[in-house]
């Protein structure tokens, strides 16, 4: 069986020791993703002249939707593969805007789903991270 790791290049470094993807036969595990940029600026986190910080759950959630696409891709697959996904909120009031959002890329059709609430995530500004499995034998 098949047991390749990936490093993407041009997607943000991962923070720690762990592939963007790893394949175990057919299926293709995506780690833990964020709307983090190669620069490591957060798509969706902007501040004000004043410094007053406006995190956008929308630009967010299509931030780490686009770069699990783009990891993806990287090895031969694509969205249209996800069979499961694991969403992280830091806030449940987030639920609407993020749903929204997933819903322009999936449908009842696409993958199954389970979207949990936690304390935090690895980066003060950062409002979600989903984690995705794709089959593509």
């Amino acid at each position: 069986m098949s047991k390749d790791a990936t490093v993407v290049p041009g997607k943000a470094t991962p923070r720690g020791r762990f592939p963007h993807v790893k394949r175990a036969g057919d299926f293709l595990f995506v780690s833990g993703t964020s709307s983090r940029r190669p620069d490591n600026s957060i798509a969706g986190a902007s501040a004000d002249a004043m410094g007053t910080l406006s995190l956008d759950i929308r630009e967010q959630t299509r931030a780490v939707i686009e770069n699990i696409r783009d990891i993806l891709e990287s090895v031969g697959a694509g969205l249209e593969d996800v069979v499961e996904v694991t969403t992280f909120l830091v806030d449940m009031a987030d639920f609407g805007g993020y749903n929204a959002v997933y819903g322009e890329f999936f449908g009842f059709d696409g993958p199954a789903r389970t979207t949990v609430a936690v304390h935090q995530l690895p980066h003060p500004q950062l409002r979600i991270e989903i984690k995705a499995v794709a089959y593509k034998p």
